[in-house]
């Protein structure tokens, strides 16, 4: 019995140790950064198309043309409420990060300290991104205002609120790969770079599976609205008949073709779109036409949000 009782024993810790191996950060070394040096006018329409202001500026906050983005709104999931971080360059926010501290967190979904994000943060979208263009976005965000305010820990509940465990979730679903594949046209990825990378359309128009993953089966066929109101629209073709230039002036005024104006978060969204070149809002709107038709389905008991 003691024989055995010691076997599990080791087993057991043979075990953690494994899992704590494979759940480690994972971060790009710093010096293969540190050759992207950034630009600030070019990262200006990169973080308009990446919309950072949209979760990082305060609630309420007026739009100004140099946005500050203290952070403090708050997303209610099922898995708990996230609370974005101050990301202004001050010694609060991201001030005292090197770039490619900054990069990793984008790029990798890890902190300075070694500590992995949660996917609330669509670092699982940012990963596909040039990192010429994240060196861009950062060396945009150290001209803006700085804030001094401090950021607010997320709410998570057990076994939430262990961070290492995201390390598991990234084991079986970070995803650096394309979901649109096979024989592209140029402005079709382009566009299917700024919907799956930068804009990360896909984190709020794609259905999830009970662990918060994406079901990449039903990609951009619609979800639920994370914060509890209603449904995210399939923009699928199934879902979403406009012509390419009606896609694109809907993204570049918010009215659709039906005379009606978007709201709520899209409205959000075309103040970020609406900073891009035609070129970038038609190449969205190519690459919307091109991916596959999936028709709105009933969403799937336990389907969730990171």
């Amino acid at each position: 019995m003691r024989r055995a009782l010691t076997a599990l024993g080791v087993l057991v810790l043979a075990g953690a140790g494994a899992a704590w191996w494979l759940t480690a950060p994972d971060p790009i070394p710093e010096e293969q950064l540190a050759r992207y040096q950034g630009d600030a006018t070019r990262g200006q329409t990169l973080f308009a198309a990446g919309g950072c202001a949209s979760c990082h500026v305060a609630p309420d906050a007026p739009a100004t043309e140099s946005p500050v983005l203290s952070g403090g709104q708050r997303f209610v999931t099922q898995f708990g409420t996230f609370v974005a971080p101050n990301i202004s360059p001050s010694p609060q926010g991201i001030g005292d990060w090197s770039d490619p501290q900054v990069m990793n967190a984008v790029l990798r979904g890890v902190s300075p300290e070694g500590q992995h994000y949660y996917p609330a943060f669509p670092w699982n979208a940012y990963n596909k991104a040039d990192p010429q263009d994240v060196a861009d976005i950062v060396a945009y965000i150290r001209t803006l205002p700085p804030s001094d305010t401090e950021s607010q820990p997320h709410e998570l509940p057990f076994p939430f609120s262990i961070r290492r465990a995201v390390g598991g979730w990234k084991l079986l679903f970070m995803n650096t790969d394309w979901v649109l594949q096979g024989d592209l046209t140029p402005e079709q990825e382009r566009g299917r770079y700024l919907v799956e990378a930068l804009a990360h359309c896909g984190e709020c128009h794609t259905p999830r599976n009970a662990l918060g993953g994406l079901r990449t089966d039903a990609w951009l066929s619609g979800a639920p609205d994370p914060a509890g109101k209603g449904r995210n629209p399939n923009i699928t073709p199934a879902g979403l008949d406009w012509s390419e230039q009606e896609i694109a002036a809907m993204l570049q005024s918010g009215f659709t073709p039906d005379y009606d104006v978007v709201g709520g978060e899209m409205a959000e969204v075309v103040a970020n779109t609406a900073q891009l070149s035609n070129e970038d809002r038609l190449a969205i709107a190519a690459y919307l036409k091109a991916v596959p038709a999936i028709e709105s389905a009933a969403p799937p008991a336990g389907e969730g949000q990171p």
